[in-house]
């Protein structure tokens, strides 16, 4: 069996800074890193507050996330190199995800589209 990747290890608290000065070093807030989370995750503000002081592992992280959103399968791109798309270890991907979406978010792009929503004109159709 191969040996797990040391992010699988390290606490979601300790890298959690570190994607807020990310995202804020670009004029973006924690409140809508925690937003990204949250939607990622499923887990509620207090739920992640809750996860952030218990200082879990990304693995448990992502295990423990209550309902981790259909929609992130729609996240494509590259980082780090590797296509996030064609990542086969289940939390590796997971991981993956969340850093794309802190890099869309760091990049400018709109919160509907990182989260993966159409704008409200375009949810609204004529029948």
């Amino acid at each position: 069996m191969a040996e797990k990747h040391r992010i699988f290890t390290t606490s979601f608290a300790s890298v959690y800074p570190y994607l807020v000065a990310k995202a804020e070093k670009k004029g973006r807030t924690k409140a809508e890193v925690d937003a990204v989370i949250r939607w990622l995750t499923g887990y509620s503000q207090k739920g992640f507050e809750r996860q952030l002081k218990k200082q879990v592992t990304f693995e448990a992280f992502f295990e423990e996330a209550p309902a981790l959103n259909p929609s992130r399968r729609l996240i494509k791109g590259v980082v780090c190199g590797v296509r996030v798309e064609d990542i086969e270890d289940p939390t590796m991907r997971e991981i993956r995800y969340l850093d794309k979406l802190v890099d869309e978010l760091a990049k400018g792009k709109a919160m509907e589209k990182i989260l993966r929503k159409e704008p409200a004109a375009a949810q609204e159709k004529d029948c």
